[in-house]
């Protein structure tokens, strides 16, 4: 594997940490990652990605920097949402590797020597697989496999089942994944879509070191949008479906009201006029239904068109050079 960053930087590790809010948890993940890198051997730079926090991240962050020149900040004009900011982090990396890991501690940093094996035995893509996720309500795991279980059944490349964003990526999958004009990401639809040499590396998901999520399942409006994203981005299948199934929907309100009108003790019991009133709930439902999923590809469609850029960076600390594009 050639471990060359290119542009003459000695860089072999970029690791891309998109956080908002983790004041709580930065001390113990700057400790962790040192001691897993480290004894590694290698050169490598350490990129957080803030994302318009609140708290005392950034100074925190800049404090260190001034100890530890691996230390790199790119902060946000506002938020962005954590793929912008991952893709961020991706534009200013100099690593001929990238790992991106989230900065909550559910991730182990001490898996990614693991990850640069892989990467060096010829991997230009190590996904991580979660084989359990402690400290996680139930109802939120159920709802996180089944997310994973559908977009995969219906999308048209091999989208990887429970791989999250922790994942090892070679400098030509991170250009080329740079190189995609599309405003709304899914990054690991588009990790996959890039193809290349792709393996997995098992591992638990451990609880949130501190503070708490910012991403609830139930109660914010992220994940439900990565789902959707990730449905509209690599799947006509919503669309397609609806003919048939409103056909379906349809010949059985027919059948149904030809049942009734038939047979005397059926039509006895439900009137005619409740029928039709109950048929055209059901058409009435099918129509919305397939005209909010429509809406959902026509809104990506007009982001695409718009053509804004993905985010807007406020200020760095510690990088030089332009970003990759």
């Amino acid at each position: 594997m050639d471990e060359s960053a290119g542009d003459g930087a000695a860089v072999v590790l970029s690791v891309v940490l998109s956080f908002r809010n983790e004041e709580a948890v930065l001390p113990e993940l700057l400790r962790r990652l040192t001691s897993t890198l480290s004894p590694l051997g290698l050169e490598y730079e350490l990129i957080f990605v803030n994302d318009a926090s609140g708290d005392g991240s950034l100074r925190l962050l800049a404090e260190e920097a001034t100890r530890n020149p691996r230390v790199k900040v790119i902060t946000m004009s506002r938020v962005f949402g954590p793929l912008e900011c991952a893709l961020a982090g991706f534009a200013f990396s100099k690593g001929a590797a990238v790992v991106l890991l989230d900065a909550d501690l559910q991730d182990p940093p001490e898996l990614i020597p693991t990850l640069i094996d892989r990467w060096r035995e010829g991997a230009d893509v190590v996904h991580t697989v979660r084989t359990a996720r402690h400290g996680e309500p139930a109802l939120k795991t159920f709802l996180t496999r089944v997310a994973y279980r559908f977009l995969r059944a219906v999308a048209n490349i091999d989208l990887p089942v429970d791989a999250g964003d922790y994942k090892l990526l070679s400098r030509r999958v991170v250009d080329a994944v740079l190189k995609l004009p599309e405003r709304s990401p899914y990054l690991r639809g588009l990790v996959a879509w890039v193809g290349f040499t792709q393996v997995t590396v098992p591992y638990e998901r451990q609880p949130r070191f501190a503070g708490r999520t910012h991403s609830s399942m139930l109660f914010t409006l992220n994940p439900w949008r990565t789902f959707m994203t990730g449905l509209t981005s690599f799947s006509s299948t919503p669309m397609v479906v609806l003919l048939p199934f409103g056909l379906l929907v349809f010949g059985a309100a027919i059948a149904a009201a030809a049942a009734i009108w038939i047979v005397p003790g059926w039509r006895a019991s439900m009137p005619l006029a409740g029928l039709i009133v109950l048929g055209f709930a059901a058409l009435c439902g099918l129509q919305l239904a397939g005209l909010g999923m429509i809406g959902a590809y026509i809104g990506r469609i007009q982001d695409d068109v718009r053509g804004r850029p993905r985010y807007i960076v406020d200020t760095t600390i510690g990088v030089d050079g332009r970003p990759r594009r």
